[in-house]
């Protein structure tokens, strides 16, 4: 360890060459009066730029034909089992379709609930060909439905212009498709308005 005088040594050395345009009189008068930090300034480093994980683009998901159902697996009887977990997810959701609950109870929880599985049929449309198409939804977007019919048949249906009746448990629901262009994670947040007529 240093000794008292060889530290005021060091200090004063030390202080002459950092401030070497003060006199040791002004340098003397800093250090009595005043405590000198000495300070070290560390270089800051950039901090890494999180990168968020991007989803494939629309054209991907086509080139990768993410959403194609292959022809070996358009098959009716393979997508029951899934009608008969749709039906239970249906009696869940409304609590058990009783007789006397309330239609329009039944109504508001269909509006939002995930359509995948469901046995709907087209009912009245401007195109007489979809008239009478019954089958099970495969998928829903925004504009469409993807219908596995009986026939082992895939149908695309458009929500435009066309009404569509689902049964489950005695209990028939519409759903008038021009008011029900939305994808399935949208239409579950969206607030739906009772109106009194509604056209094709």
């Amino acid at each position: 360890p240093q000794g008292s005088e060889q530290a005021r040594a060091f200090v004063s050395a030390f202080l002459k060459r950092s401030m070497p345009r003060m006199r040791d009189e002004a340098i003397q008068d800093v250090l009595t009066r005043k405590a000198v930090v000495l300070e070290h300034h560390c270089k800051k480093t950039a901090k890494a730029k999180r990168r968020k994980a991007k989803g494939f683009t629309a054209r991907q998901r086509r080139e990768l034909r993410l959403f194609e159902i292959e022809p070996e697996q358009r098959r009716y009887t393979i997508f029951l089992p899934l009608h008969e977990l749709w039906k239970q997810y249906i009696r869940d959701l409304c609590h058990g379709l009783k007789p006397d609950t309330q239609p329009h109870v039944i109504q508001s929880k269909l509006l939002k609930a995930d359509l995948h599985g469901a046995i709907v049929t087209v009912t009245k449309s401007r195109c007489p060909s979809y008239v009478g198409i019954t089958g099970i939804i495969l998928q829903e977007f925004k504009h469409i439905f993807k219908i596995i019919t009986k026939e082992d048949k895939l149908k695309v249906v458009p929500k435009q212009n066309n009404v569509f009746s689902l049964e489950i448990d005695g209990f028939i629901s519409y759903i008038y498709g021009s008011k029900f262009q939305l994808r399935a994670s949208e239409r579950s947040a969206k607030k739906f308005k009772l109106k009194g007529t509604i056209d094709l």
